[in-house]
């Protein structure tokens, strides 16, 4: 589900469901691997995904929030980790996953200046459920993640709110809307429009269907610097500045892996990013944060020893494959759905949709 935030209001309407292109509606198909049922993250059971956008004004921004499972993710937590390719951000919460290896709440990605926002609503979030953090218990380690959408937003505004963000959760679902939504809203890719993008990609184990997926906030990569699947360079004749966006990719998968098998499969993710075309600039913070819905961990434990499923190693190249095509796929399918905005100053992006259209004309 989407809400759209009537700023002159402050109340919330749904939009209905809007169909956006994507990569493959051109033709065009990334790898070798078969995609999901939705080719979306929610094909790992349980994950769902919500958006609230906030647009008034010169203002283009919003919340994207991830479910990782239902029910109470601090007393049940998730196997996690976080391989941060470029550190250029300012998320929250990644130093204590990378730590324990663990998840705790819902995952909200917003832009740079909404990071503290956001984490006060998943703390609020997270009392409502377990008031005993922070008093009888643990504190709790909200997970936040950015990008900057200045180009296209008046990021100093500030208008993202607590509301927005407990909104973006409670919209949560199985289908993803894609490209200049949520948090997406006024991001920038390759000098095109970016945004929200996400695709899976589904593994054989034991006979049965097992899936990885990736959300991705595509936020990245030097105008004119773009190289597709097939070859061609997508020039949006954009002036070419250095590297100063970002991209935050969210994995998750089913199958039962370990916090180190896990980092190994997230840092996969970042080929995909590179098979595009970026390298990773001075001024791009580039995230992959994982989690599988297998090896959940309980808060309170009252035994010494804990068992866990893991993959065996001789296995982690279909996994490795699945995170680097999903993550290629994922970024081209935020390009493809983005919808036009208009920022401060009348800034705009090109659609990579007009340009592919054009393509397939001459």
């Amino acid at each position: 589900m989407r809400l759209w935030k009537l700023a002159q209001y402050g109340a919330y309407v749904e939009l209905g469901r809007i169909i956006v292109a994507g990569f493959r509606d051109f033709d065009l198909k990334v790898g070798t691997m078969s995609m999901g049922p939705r080719n979306a993250i929610t094909d790992v059971a349980g994950v769902q995904v919500g958006h609230v956008t906030v647009q008034a004004g010169d203002i283009n921004t919003g919340v994207t929030a991830i479910i990782p499972q239902p029910g109470n993710l601090f007393q049940n937590k998730l196997t996690a980790a976080v391989e941060v390719i470029n550190g250029f951000g300012k998320s929250a919460g990644l130093v204590q996953v990378a730590e324990l290896g663990t998840l705790e709440t819902p995952i909200l990605l917003t832009n740079t200046f909404g990071v503290g926002t956001c984490v006060n609503a998943l703390i609020r979030y997270g009392i409502a459920e377990n008031p005993d953090i922070g008093r009888k218990t643990s504190t709790l380690n909200a997970v936040v993640c950015e990008c900057n959408d200045g180009v296209l937003s008046d990021i100093q505004a500030m208008a993202v709110t607590e509301a927005d963000a407990l909104a973006a959760i409670a919209s949560a679902g199985s289908e993803v809307a894609e490209g200049s939504v949520g948090a997406g809203t006024g991001m920038v890719c390759f000098g095109f429009k970016g945004g929200i993008g996400t695709a899976s990609r589904v593994i054989r184990l034991a006979g049965e269907a097992r899936h990885l997926g990736v959300l991705v906030l595509a936020n990245f990569g030097r105008a004119g610097d773009l190289i597709l699947p097939d070859g061609r360079r997508a020039d949006p004749k954009q002036p070419p500045q250095s590297e100063k966006g970002s991209i935050i990719i969210v994995l998750a998968t089913d199958v039962a892996v370990d916090h180190r098998q896990l980092q190994r499969i997230c840092r996969r993710a970042g080929a995909g990013i590179a098979r595009l075309g970026a390298f990773w600039g001075h001024g791009s913070g580039d995230i992959v944060l994982g989690f599988t819905t297998a090896n959940r961990i309980a808060h309170h434990l009252d035994v010494d020893t804990v068992a866990m499923e893991r993959l065996s190693d001789h296995r982690m190249d279909e996994m490795f494959r699945a995170a680097c095509e999903a993550a290629e796929e994922a970024i081209l399918n935020a390009l493809c759905a983005a919808t036009a905005v208009q920022g401060p100053g009348g800034a705009s992006r090109p659609l990579f949709a007009d340009w592919l259209k054009a393509q397939r004309a001459s």
